[in-house]
């Protein structure tokens, strides 16, 4: 058995995948954002590791007999987080999250520093990204950041609790605008521009190598056996494609959680930052990945359910039952956005109410507003010189039919929707543990689940989306200018 952890922004994630792939138990522990002050957003990195702990007693609990045979544990994380720590090597701050905005300005000047930095970290500065988080420290925290001896991302926190090791992978080190991704290794010359000190930074490693072992005191905590490898992961857009098997060239899917990507493996870097597509080390060897990424995913679905205190999957079902044309736009930008706009300032908003709109319209514009943001997500792609075809879908956003129905309407795509799609990253960090603990080759492990069903384009909606979607583009750029 091996033991998959996922560190989401909004739960962790843990499952116990069997040695022929089924998944024998899984757990999730909610977390809580918090946001002190306008743009940004933050997390207690030791909320992670009670949660790690709660997660794998339920699955303890759920599943004894597969628990004590766990043989390996492997590690996905959200990306681009800042963990800074002191010589104790605990955190001097909150960790300061891939969906805080505050860092608009160091981004600027990291591109005044450094003009060529997209070719060299694969995107250009955005303010999610670590890199302008420790120069916004350095300029705003000072006495904090005089504190620094390490600086971690947040999976990594959760593999020093398990193993008393500093290490990340490749794939989450991509994240953070301090990776040469074609040598896959720390730049000096990025570290130097963003007030860094290339000693804080941890080993990098391949995502299927053993970082560490499971410590006696951790094993205790877990009750599970020390000694077990402790796989070097990914981050989570990296092991959300190991989980489905997305590691060859071509292979593509969207992954729809808080935030959302699209996402296609290569088999060469293939820098493009013009497009603000990031293109990336992949978390096994010799592969990277070029992905469109948004800072909103299927969050604002849930957003908009808490807001009118209805279900989800209530929402959806009175949706598709709805058959009025009178939607109003909704842009999703509660927290910004990344690809293609590389914009923190904007945010969410409907347009186009009348006195007959009713609850049904709303929720349909939400799941147009989500389809629309792959969509300028599909074109950015396009412009780097990268086709989509038939691209899976995974992550908790997956479990709505309605929504994948949008999706491939307003892309023009057919869209496969695996089983156990909603497992994604945790799923893969399984993967990445079999491989660790050598019970498994690349070749075997990463394949493709079964699919459950594939979402054909009905291309009579092709002209209404087109259409939508050039007012959606339009509403953008006239409220870029209110908050310019």
């Amino acid at each position: 058995m091996f033991l998959g952890i996922d560190i989401g922004t909004s739960a962790v994630k843990a499952l116990i995948m069997q040695p022929d792939g089924g998944i024998a138990a899984s757990a999730t522990c909610p977390l809580t954002v918090q946001s002190p002050h306008p743009l940004w957003s933050e997390q207690d990195p030791d909320a992670w590791t009670q949660a790690v702990l709660t997660a794998c007693n339920a699955l303890r609990q759920d599943n004894p007999d597969a628990y004590r045979t766990v043989r390996a544990i492997g590690l996905s994380g959200q990306m681009h987080g800042a963990v800074c720590l002191d010589g104790d090597r605990r955190p001097v701050r909150p960790a300061i999250l891939w969906n805080d905005g505050r860092s608009h300005t160091e981004c600027a000047l990291l591109r005044d520093r450094r003009p060529d930095i997209g070719l060299i970290a694969g995107v250009p500065p955005m303010p999610g990204f670590t890199a302008p988080k420790l120069l916004w420290m350095a300029r705003n925290e000072p006495d904090l950041h005089a504190r620094i001896r390490h600086v971690i991302l947040p999976k990594d926190y959760v593999r020093l609790f398990l193993t008393g090791t500093l290490a990340t992978d490749m794939a989450d080190a991509a994240g953070t605008l301090w990776l040469d991704q074609e040598k896959r290794a720390w730049s000096p010359a990025l570290c130097e521009i963003s007030e860094t000190d290339p000693d804080w930074l941890p080993d990098c490693l391949e995502g299927t190598a053993a970082s560490g072992t499971l410590t006696g005191e951790a094993a205790g905590k877990l009750d599970l056996q020390p000694g077990l490898p402790v796989a070097a992961g990914g981050g989570d857009a990296a092991t959300g494609a190991m989980g489905i098997g997305a590691v060859n060239d071509g292979d593509a899917f969207l992954s729809l959680g808080t935030s959302g990507q699209l996402f296609v493996s290569t088999d060469t870097y293939r820098p493009n930052p013009e497009s603000a597509v990031h293109a990336f080390a992949h978390c096994v060897p010799d592969r990277w990945f070029q992905m469109a990424a948004m800072l909103n995913g299927a969050s604002p679905l849930a957003w908009y359910a808490r807001l009118v205190g209805q279900p989800i999957a209530d929402l959806l079902g009175e949706a598709a039952g709805d058959k009025t044309t009178r939607i109003p736009l909704f842009l999703p930008y509660l927290t910004g956005e990344r690809t293609p706009h590389n914009d923190p300032h904007i945010r969410a908003g409907f347009y186009g109410m009348d006195p007959a709109t009713g609850r049904a319209a709303m929720t349909q514009a939400v799941l147009d507003g989500i389809a629309y943001t792959f969509c300028d997500a599909l074109d950015a792609l396009t412009s780097a010189g990268t086709s989509i075809r038939r691209p899976a879908a995974i992550g908790g956003g997956t479990r709505g039919d309605l929504l994948l129905q949008t999706l491939a309407d307003a892309m023009g795509l057919e869209i496969l929707r695996y089983r156990d799609a909603e497992t994604g990253p945790a799923y893969g960090a399984a993967r990445l543990a079999a491989l660790a603990a050598g019970a498994s080759s690349l070749e075997e492990i990463a394949t493709a689940p079964a699919v459950d069903r594939i979402f054909e384009p009905d291309s009579s909606t092709r002209a209404y989306h087109q259409d939508r979607l050039a007012q959606f583009r339009a509403l953008y750029r006239a409220l870029k200018t209110v908050t310019d």
